[in-house]
């Protein structure tokens, strides 16, 4: 990699963290010059215009991506996750034979430190944390968490030895554009549909995210879903040890024995973790999580023992099934990390017997919500939606036979129209089942938001039956 930076000419499409990042890193190791391409204007970016203006070989375009800034001096493209591929700049880039690299691939080029590599369409970001905390609780130093996590890789290569650990959060976005990254620990939690704007197919979003056992090698470990069918028959496809993970026994890995997580190694008798009742997580979908995790940190060398003290006491990260405290008897919980109808089915699922109102929409990604549908009708008592899905959800919801939604301008409304509604013992949930995209620059502005609305929310509250209850003011 380092041939096609030192004294070399490269553009970086995307100026959000990743881009920034790895605009440093190739300042850092000799690039002659580097341009930055961005759709928006300078004053949607001001903070990190200023930023760049700190390296003199950084120069930033803004306002689009012109196919012209290709050219033949160019020895290489960085894009950053979530830029489209069709974009023309690419179609000319392609023409030209100029390589386009993701911003972890040019990372991992700079890597000391083994890397344990994160995907799937869910649990990404709760399992990356959780790895991240056993494998500290195991004493190996340093530690961090990086990659779509909101960590770029990038800026976290040089700083990390070869005595410590990256655990990286990797989307397919990111693995679409690789071309030698292989971590050490390879794990693909599941699989489901997801970003059909942006792959066109389901077929094209798999391979992105399978290629992240595309080079690994005998030594390295491949942790794998075996309750998943699609990640069930990759154990063929990578040539790492593959290591299991599943809510029942496994024949290596991570499993259930009569309701206690367990290590399961040939050769050695079972090894219990952890009773299931003390994982700390909510949900049939954490425990996957946390088997994956646990499988993930004991091939990398961590002990049974902190494994276990992780999994009984780790909270939930923000914006994934995060409570907010509030007054007035009702449960408020913020999942804008829920971007996908699955991750928001997954959140329903965490609360059984509750009554909940959802909180959903957002920017539409090409999904199919006939399946959120489903369980909104088995599981919601009221809907209320926003966003450009909201007619989308409405007329799925309305299919599965569930006509009890309104939909809103915005989350400040939704949230007072279900401060209205909810009435004491019930869960109001934002699990959007889409990006934010349309209002927000991202998941975690949503959810701040949302935690600083209900916050400021006041106490009444109704009790159950619709009388007001004035009794929390």
């Amino acid at each position: 990699m380092i041939d096609l930076i030192k004294g070399k000419e490269v553009l970086i499409v995307g100026m959000a963290r990743s881009g920034m990042a790895a605009a440093e890193l190739l300042s850092g190791m000799g690039a002659s010059r580097i341009t930055i391409a961005d759709q928006k204007q300078d004053h949607d970016l001001a903070s990190a215009l200023a930023k760049m203006n700190r390296y003199p070989t950084v120069s930033v375009v803004t306002g689009g991506t012109p196919p012209e800034l290709v050219t033949s001096s160019l020895s290489m493209i960085i894009k950053s996750p979530g830029v489209p591929p069709s974009l023309e700049i690419f179609k000319r880039a392609q023409s030209m034979d100029i390589p386009v690299f993701s911003e972890v691939e040019l990372a991992y080029a700079f890597a000391r430190a083994p890397i344990i590599g994160v995907t799937g369409t869910n649990g990404k970001t709760t399992t990356t944390a959780l790895i991240t905390a056993m494998l500290k609780e195991a004493r190996f130093d340093p530690v961090v968490s990086a990659g779509n996590i909101g960590n770029p890789l990038s800026g976290q290569v040089s700083n990390i030895s070869s005595q410590g650990y990256i655990v990286a959060e990797l989307s397919s976005f990111q693995l679409e554009n690789i071309s030698r990254f292989r971590p050490a620990v390879a794990v693909f939690l599941n699989f489901a549909e997801d970003h059909m704007d942006y792959h066109g197919t389901i077929e094209q979003y798999f391979a992105a995210k399978a290629r992240i056992f595309e080079n690994q090698t005998a030594s390295d470990y491949a942790v794998l879903n075996a309750g998943d069918s699609a990640l069930f028959a990759l154990k063929n496809e990578t040539s790492g040890q593959v290591i299991w993970f599943d809510r029942s026994e496994v024949s290596v890995g991570v499993g259930l024995d009569k309701d206690w997580v367990t290590i399961f190694n040939p050769g050695s008798p079972p090894l219990r973790i952890c009773p299931r009742s003390e994982v700390a997580l909510p949900g049939d979908h954490n425990l996957e999580n946390a088997l994956a995790a646990a499988a993930a940190a004991w091939a990398a060398g961590a002990d049974a023992k902190s494994i276990g003290d992780v999994l009984s006491s780790f909270q939930a990260i923000e914006h994934r099934l995060e409570n907010v405290s509030a007054p007035g008897g009702v449960s408020y919980i913020n999942d804008s990390k829920g971007t996908n109808p699955g991750a928001s089915i997954k959140a329903l699922q965490s609360f059984p017997g509750y009554s909940k109102i959802l909180i959903a929409g957002g920017k539409d990604k090409g999904s199919d919500f006939s399946s959120l549908a489903s369980v909104i009708a088995d599981q919601v008592r009221y809907l209320i939606l926003y966003g450009e899905t909201k007619n989308q959800i409405a007329r799925a919801v309305e299919e599965a036979g569930f006509s009890n939604y309104r939909q809103v301008a915005d989350l400040e409304e939704a949230v007072q129209l279900a401060h209205s509604e909810a009435e004491v013992g019930e869960i109001v949930l934002l699990s959007p089942a889409c990006a934010s995209w349309d209002m927000f620059p991202d998941y975690e502005a949503r959810g701040k938001l949302f935690k600083k609305l209900v916050q400021n929310l006041g106490g009444k509250t109704k009790s159950k039956g619709g009388h007001g209850n004035d009794s929390a003011k």
